[in-house]
């Protein structure tokens, strides 16, 4: 099957991840489950309560908000679709408020970026 999809080992260990308890297990968690990004619809918006707690001069405090973000990650990483990457030169339409690219088979790829500060100053 052509596409790309989730590594099986990668996808036990967030399955099992358990909750974290630091900053630096924060991290971890992240960097693993960040790896999938692209393919998970919203994943910085997710995950915000959980980057929150990796910034500097912010106390550790896990609070049912960083629950759900864990939950709901670990939940999309191991349900995940198996998806493609755009293909340079080959036609797809990009859907920019869900950075949504479908290509000309129709499968479909996420993208997903960290806004900048003024950029997530809406009301």
């Amino acid at each position: 099957m052509a596409g790309v999809s989730v590594d099986p080992q990668k996808m036990e260990a967030v399955a099992n991840w358990e909750r974290p308890t630091n900053v630096f297990e924060v991290r971890s968690f992240l960097g693993l489950a960040g790896y999938y990004r692209r393919f998970i619809e919203g994943f910085l918006k997710i995950a915000l309560p959980l980057t929150s707690l990796t910034k500097k001069n912010v106390k550790f405090n896990w609070t049912l908000d960083c629950e759900k973000s864990l939950q709901d990650l670990k939940k999309m990483v191991v349900t995940t679709p198996i998806l493609t990457l755009p293909t340079p030169g080959k036609e797809f339409v990009i859907y920019y408020e869900n950075r949504l690219c479908v290509n000309a088979e129709g499968k479909v790829a996420y993208a997903s970026q960290q806004l900048k500060k003024h950029e997530g100053n809406e009301n």
